[in-house]
């Protein structure tokens, strides 16, 4: 291929385009690059812009171009960007769970002391800087509904439990969310523990 011929100082070059194309908070690994170079051109290049302070390492193989802040400097990525760049390099699929899952839908005011998602890849935990992100390998079920608002749903009220799913906090999600989007839930609603099936009901309800 001729991209693989490119001097390295080009690959360099069009790595810089494309991540700048992308905007600063952006997540990426070496594999979002193969199309511009070897892989061997792709690492010089983002080992030097992470040398010159262009881009930032986050953890093995991820790096991020960082928001600057004219008093915080440069800013963390938010915990799911990170993780979908880990599912990005490593193939596999991620579902928000615990805490995480709650705070994300609003259900939750408790910031949780670490992010985490099942998945259908190996468990692992990563820190990076104040975050901790903790990757979870579970069941082909728990993982039939990941990406989706179902999936959401299903981990945020496991966590918080069947007690503690309010009229308030039902009346918070359908306001907070799309008719569209609470109408999609119905569909899976097969794959959510029963108790939780009456409440996707309520929740996809127009008014």
């Amino acid at each position: 291929m001729k991209s693989r011929k490119r001097e390295p100082q080009a690959v360099e070059r069009a790595i810089l385009a494309s991540i700048r194309g992308r905007g600063r908070g952006c997540v990426f690994v070496p594999a979002d690059f193969l199309e511009l170079g070897s892989r061997e051109s792709i690492d010089v290049a983002l080992h030097n812009l992470t040398r010159e302070g262009t881009i930032r390492r986050l953890a093995r193989g991820v790096y991020d171009y960082p928001i600057e802040h004219p008093v915080l400097g440069k800013l963390m990525p938010e915990a799911e960007t990170i993780a979908k760049a880990f599912a990005g390099r490593d193939q596999i699929k991620l579902q928000p769970a615990g805490a995480y899952a709650a705070n994300a839908l609003g259900l939750s005011e408790q910031v949780p002391a670490k992010a985490v998602f099942l998945t259908d890849g190996p468990s692992r935990t990563v820190k990076i800087g104040p975050m901790t992100i903790q990757l979870r390998q579970t069941t082909a079920k728990n993982m039939a509904a990941a990406g989706r608002l179902s999936g959401l749903l299903i981990q945020a009220f496991r966590e918080l439990g069947k007690d503690h799913i309010t009229p308030e906090r039902i009346a918070h999600l359908k306001k907070k969310l799309p008719l569209d989007k609470r109408r999609q839930i119905t569909k899976d609603i097969k794959l959510a523990p029963a108790w939780m099936r009456q409440l996707f009901l309520e929740i996809a309800e127009e008014k």
